[in-house]
């Protein structure tokens, strides 16, 4: 978060929106603004502003909003009641800011083709006509109709407790896809290309212990026991702990690091202390394909996917990965067996035994 600056104020400048951004005459301070942000002047308001979205948000101290005012536009004034009371139940429950968003986003697709007709009004019959609408008409993919389905799912069962309404309602099946990854010869190289001590330290601490991008921007050093070499990921997904190995070949890099940089709170912090932006550490992680030669069409998340299936394939048991990577269900880990099975991969194919 940028400091001494007085209260951002939200506007519309030019059919845009936009936050002002307004500070006593400062070179530093105007210096320090555009190195981390697009800003610009505007000369009839005297004042600097930025684009009203989530990083500007949040690099300026203000709450992200679920959604914005246009999705609140397009739906009919006979059910915002019904849209507000979805995202009061998703707050109170506690859900992540990312899951509130696309039930939110989800449910008000819904409510687009209803228009003025009430949301609670819709019967059994009513939904299944929909649904098939998402399917025949929209062509949304098993995934999405899934996350639909999840969000209205979610309204009638939750917040107008109509448990039975969707029971007879089938569900398409679900691709199974399997977790792209690295092998060691590229997770390798990757880690050679990248010069930047910052930038290739994410990289190690997301491959070597198996992190997803959030976790790794939300690593505190108070997290980080150097004497029993464990690591504390704090509110993963799902808002769960958990404990995992820090890797004993980064300690040196990791000292060597901490005294050139100096963070204070995160382990990984932007140019102007906060936490480090997770649209960064995805930008480090493409650079760095790109100067390694490598074509596989992957993001940063690869390098979690990675870390499992190596650990599979040098015989660590199924368990102790499901515990390390946070799963929940140990069917979500058993994935990776598709991927790293050392029996299958033994076997020969015939083609190879011909003479």
């Amino acid at each position: 978060m940028i400091k001494n600056t007085s209260a951002p104020a939200e506007a519309t400048h030019r059919d845009k929106k936009i936050i002002w951004i307004k500070f006593p005459k400062d070179f530093t301070l105007v210096k320090m603004l555009k190195s981390v942000t697009k800003a610009h002047w505007s000369n009839t308001q005297k004042s600097w502003y930025v684009t009203d979205n989530s990083f500007n948000r949040d690099l300026f101290g203000l709450a992200k909003k679920i959604v914005g005012k246009e999705v609140l536009l397009k739906i009919h004034p006979n059910n915002l009641a019904a849209f507000q009371k979805l995202q009061n139940h998703l707050v109170l429950k506690g859900f992540s800011r990312n899951t509130m968003r696309v039930y939110s986003l989800e449910f008000a697709q819904l409510l687009y083709i209803l228009k003025s007709f009430p949301v609670e009004e819709l019967t059994k019959e009513k939904l299944q006509s929909y649904f098939l609408y998402c399917h025949k008409e929209l062509n949304l993919s098993e995934n999405q109709i899934h996350s639909r389905m999840n969000a209205v799912k979610f309204y009638f069962e939750k917040v107008l407790h109509q448990d039975k309404l969707f029971f007879d309602i089938p569900r398409p099946k679900k691709p199974l896809l399997l977790p792209k990854s690295l092998n060691t010869s590229e997770i390798s190289k990757l880690l050679s290309v990248t010069d930047n001590p910052k930038h290739k330290l994410i990289l190690q601490l997301c491959y070597g212990m198996g992190l997803r991008v959030s976790e790794i921007v939300n690593l505190k050093i108070e997290h980080i026991d150097s004497q029993t070499m464990k690591v504390l990921i704090a509110h993963g997904k799902g808002k769960k702990d958990r404990y995992v190995n820090l890797p004993k070949t980064i300690l040196a890099d990791l000292r060597l690091y901490y005294k050139a940089y100096l963070p204070k709170v995160y382990l990984f912090e932007g140019q102007t202390g906060g936490q480090y932006a997770i649209r960064s550490a995805q930008s480090v992680f493409k650079i760095a394909m790109k100067k390694a030669g490598i074509r596989k069409s992957v993001g940063i998340h690869c390098l979690r996917h990675s870390y499992a299936t190596h650990l599979l394939e040098f015989g660590t048991d199924i368990s102790l990965i499901q515990k390390l990577l946070g799963h929940n269900d140990i069917k979500t880990t058993l994935n990776y067996t598709h991927v790293a099975d050392r029996t299958v991969a033994s076997v020969q194919s015939p083609l190879d035994k011909l003479k």
